[in-house]
């Protein structure tokens, strides 16, 4: 990666038609030259949801830096239909999906020095024939041939990290196994000391049942799954402790003594999170070989184009893959 390229993000149209084109331009007006970052969007949505005269298009990443003093910078990239504000175009589904590949083969070749996704409709990859992927995360795990991805979320006040993803409630039991705890953990713990700069990372871990399986009378996961891998890292000297009962995990004193909250499953970890940061947290994918973050919300389409949508969350998101990328670099 070249000096002038070293700190720039790219980010992903997505959904042409939700809020993420007009809260790249309002991220745009707030970063500025702070944080250098281009969009690769097709130019006549741009236009139609920003104003072509608040765009630049550019030719190469490195023009990116010195366009930025003139407007949001983008690459061009052809979609087949319009995107008028509110209002998903079927057609518009492959290039929502070369925008992420584009972004993604511009990282694996170090040409940016991070990857920040504007949301997408998950029915995208449908609508494309490409039903073997539920989401962005399993398709960004697909570009870079890693098995295993694992989802942070970052605010100023929490950071967390469910070890179960999208799947029914039923199903999540079966979904904690020791295998993949400890790879949860693994990789929250070498995020933690390389992207956030934590050298001495401290993390608490949530139990699977009311009250952390209260000695298994509410369940035994507690202890015959995640006690024994808590102890296995405990040995290696990390800092870690658990299981606790998820009820009394996030108060503020209790936050104030770990830098990282390790949860069984989806709404364990969203459910404080959201209820401490809804406007401004980011999603960060840990065990890809490039840095990619996004904002913790959906593509907003019954608010498109009206001018309500917040953009705290894609700045933060845009701001931590820059740090990043920076914190990366730091290490080499």
């Amino acid at each position: 990666m070249s000096s002038e390229t070293d700190s720039i993000v790219a980010l992903t149209s997505g959904e042409p038609s939700g809020v993420g084109l007009e809260l790249a331009y309002r991220a745009w007006l707030e970063l500025n030259q702070s944080q250098p970052f281009f969009i690769i969007a097709d130019r006549r949505h741009l236009a139609e949801r920003i104003g072509a005269d608040h765009c630049i298009e550019i030719q190469q990443v490195k023009d990116c830096v010195s366009a930025l003093n003139h407007g949001l910078p983008f690459l061009h990239l052809q979609f087949a239909g319009n995107a008028p504000a509110g209002q998903v175009q079927h057609e518009n589904s492959k290039g929502v999906i070369d925008s992420i590949r584009w972004a993604v083969g511009l990282a694996l070749n170090k040409e940016v020095a991070a990857v920040c996704t504007n949301p997408i409709n998950k029915n995208v990859f449908k609508h494309c024939g490409e039903n073997q992927y539920p989401g962005h995360t399993e398709f960004l795990a697909e570009l870079c041939h890693v098995p295993l991805t694992v989802m942070l979320l970052a605010g100023k006040d929490l950071k967390v990290v469910p070890v179960s993803g999208h799947q029914a409630l039923i199903d999540v039991p079966q979904a904690i196994t020791r295998s993949r705890l400890y790879s949860v953990i693994s990789l929250s713990l070498n995020s933690l000391k390389r992207d956030f700069k934590i050298s001495r990372p401290v993390i608490y871990v949530a139990g699977l049942n009311p009250h952390a399986g209260e000695d298994g009378l509410f369940g035994e996961e507690e202890q015959h799954i995640i006690r024994p891998v808590i102890k296995m890292f405990q040995a290696e000297g990390i800092d870690i402790n658990g299981p606790y009962s998820a009820d009394t995990m996030f108060h503020e004193d209790v936050r104030k003594r770990y830098h990282l909250a390790i949860c069984m499953y989806h709404d364990q970890a969203l459910i404080p999170l959201k209820t401490l940061h809804f406007f401004n947290a980011v999603n960060v994918t840990l065990g890809l070989p490039i840095i990619r973050t996004s904002p913790d919300h959906g593509t907003a389409l019954d608010i498109a184009g009206k001018s309500l949508a917040r953009p705290d969350s894609l700045i933060e998101a845009i701001r931590l893959a820059g740090a990043h990328a920076k914190n990366r670099q730091g290490l080499v």
